[in-house]
């Protein structure tokens, strides 16, 4: 795996860091505002992973207008609170070590809008590992995965001329491999994460891992 794969492009919720407290207290304040009971949209769980915008007019039946006001309210809880609801997954420092160390190029490319992202990666002091951090720029095309995906690897391309033959996306949901599709790199997908293998074996991962270690092994080639 390590001659095949030397830009390493990862998701952050529930890849890197365990969010789950952080969003889906965010999504109750939200459903609090509405009035709506949050036993009509369980599993709030579905709420991780994919952009805002698309959760709240799927999940909640709004217009886009109203799921931007939703996006919004969400917002204000997230920024206050939810942002530091969260904490890296055991053993990922030591594994992002372990890949700069071997040489690899790390990068983030995840829907999470940039500035929080950044601010989530220096509270946790995991921003040393990486040289690309892309987040959403918007809740329009700009916010998408795909979109924020061939940022990234334009930055990889411009920064280190690299070679999508040679890049792979690391993440826990469908929307991390159909992005990787759309944007033609590898993908991986991890399952210690919010998706499960089936959603990840459905969206066409090439490779799919248990566990911190188990992406690690398999990006380093030394797993046996």
């Amino acid at each position: 795996m390590k001659d095949s794969y030397h830009y390493l492009l990862f998701d952050l919720d529930g890849t890197l860091t365990e969010s789950a407290p952080g969003i889906l207290n965010s999504v109750r304040y939200t459903l609090a505002h509405y009035q709506i009971p949050e036993e009509s949209v369980l599993p709030l769980e579905r709420f991780i992973g994919p952009p805002l915008m698309e959760s709240f007019m799927n999940f909640l039946g709004l217009p886009e207008e109203e799921a931007k006001r939703a996006v919004y309210i969400y917002r204000e809880y997230f920024a206050e609170k939810g942002i530091f609801e969260n904490a890296p997954y055991e053993g990922i420092s030591e594994v992002l070590q372990r890949l700069v160390s071997a040489g690899l190029t790390l990068g983030v490319a995840t829907s999470k809008p940039e500035h929080f992202a950044r601010r989530i990666l220096e509270h946790y002091d995991l921003e040393q590992y990486f040289q690309v951090i892309c987040g959403a720029l918007d809740e329009g095309p700009n916010g998408t995965k795909p979109a924020v995906m061939r940022r990234a690897i334009w930055e990889m391309e411009e920064k280190f001329s690299a070679s999508k033959d040679k890049m792979i996306m690391i993440g826990d949901r469908e929307h991390d491999i159909f992005g990787a599709k759309e944007t033609g790199i590898a993908s991986m997908g991890v399952l210690y994460g919010y998706g499960d293998r089936e959603e990840l074996e459905k969206a066409g991962a090439d490779l799919i891992c248990e566990t911190v270690w188990d992406m690690c092994g398999n990006l380093l080639g030394d797993n046996s």
